[in-house]
């Protein structure tokens, strides 16, 4: 993904960039800002195009920094929305530092045109207090992105961020930002919220746990958040974490004819599976079912992926018949590799089965 975007930050993109400025600024020079801004932006990463983007248009704004923000304020709006967008509140985390109030009103207004996430994060790391209070207010704006922000923000451990360890050690800290939205209903500040707080189950299950317990799960939304929240605990099969939802503890079912329609399989083919299970108690049984790959990796190791198969409520003696496809392809976040793969059925978290096939990758 992260290749995909970086080839957002291209000449077209820094023409019209470069051209809005220049417009609300005729001290702005667009030609020379385009050739300075793309020198050997070729070999850059991701993050390293765009801060060389917030580092270069520093030179060419106002060297006062309120002059410089009431210029982002204007063009904001005319520029692409999506993530070329988080350049302007990157500007505000790298050089916003001494302007506090300035780059609070900055950040929360920035983030209705893309997301603020990353650029909050350097406050929270100089000022956490200052700050977290500041975000605390953002969680009850009437604009859905500022009060995702207070969430995504603050999240221990923001993918493609660093770890915010005031958080890891005390979750206590963002406590009230995830109170004031756990019955939002907008899916995505749901979405934040819930990855906020398996971020959490994955530092302090404990204290998550105690938190999802205490909330009303009566209310859709609420109910929404705290079964997203605790995927990967289920997943793992914590008991506790099954308990908030009725899920079985102590599970007791047969699972057999299993079936793979391969045992080797090209990349860019699909593995189909199917088997049954049934239940062994004499009370019904509510279930998640997963299934895991066990990638073959570069190393020769083996690295296991969860994914969501199926939840139902098992009867006495019932069988059910369960079949599903995995199609194997390339992501940018994810390579294949040739190699003896393992299949897995996980049931409320425990393995009940483990198939082995064999993954083929050829170079062309």
């Amino acid at each position: 993904m992260a290749d995909a975007l970086k080839e957002l930050f291209n000449k077209k993109f820094y023409q019209h960039f470069a051209e809005e400025f220049h417009k609300i600024d005729k001290n702005f020079h667009p030609d020379k800002f385009v050739k300075e801004v793309t020198k050997n932006s070729e070999q850059l990463s991701l993050n390293q195009r765009m801060r060389i983007t917030s580092v270069v248009l520093k030179k060419h704004l106002p060297s006062d920094y309120k002059k410089s923000t009431e210029l982002l304020f204007k063009i904001i709006p005319n520029l692409e929305r999506g993530y070329t967008s988080l350049v302007l509140p990157d500007f505000v985390g790298l050089y916003g530092q001494q302007n506090f109030d300035i780059s609070m009103e900055a950040l929360k207004y920035f983030t209705q045109f893309g997301s603020s996430e990353f650029a909050i994060r350097e406050f929270l790391k100089r000022d956490f207090n200052r700050t977290i209070k500041v975000m605390n207010k953002w969680a009850t704006d009437t604009n859905y992105h500022v009060r995702r922000l207070a969430s995504e923000g603050s999240r221990p451990r923001l993918p493609w961020s660093f770890k915010l360890k005031d958080v890891i050690d005390n979750p206590k800290c963002t406590q009230s930002i995830l109170e004031k939205l756990k019955t939002d209903k907008e899916l995505y500040v749901k979405k934040s919220v819930a990855n906020h707080l398996n971020d959490i189950s994955k530092d302090n299950a404990e204290w998550m746990f105690q938190l999802l317990s205490s909330w009303d799960k009566t209310n859709e939304n609420t109910l929404w958040i705290v079964k997203h929240a605790s995927r990967t605990l289920i997943k793992k099969g914590n008991a506790k974490t099954l308990s908030l939802f009725d899920f079985e503890k102590n599970v007791k079912i047969n699972l057999h004819n299993f079936k793979l329609n391969k045992s080797k399989l090209k990349l860019g083919e699909s593995l189909y599976f199917e088997f049954d299970i049934t239940s062994e108690k004499l009370k019904s049984q509510k279930l998640v079912i997963d299934f895991a790959v066990h990638y073959f990796k570069k190393s020769g190791d083996l690295s296991p992926k969860v994914f969501k198969l199926k939840e139902l409520e098992l009867k006495p003696n019932q069988t059910v018949h369960i079949v599903k496809s995995h199609r194997f392809q390339n992501f940018t976040t994810r390579k294949h590799y040739s190699g003896q793969h393992i299949i897995e059925i996980l049931v409320n978290g425990k393995s009940f089965y483990k198939k082995q096939f064999e993954l083929v990758v050829t170079d062309k």
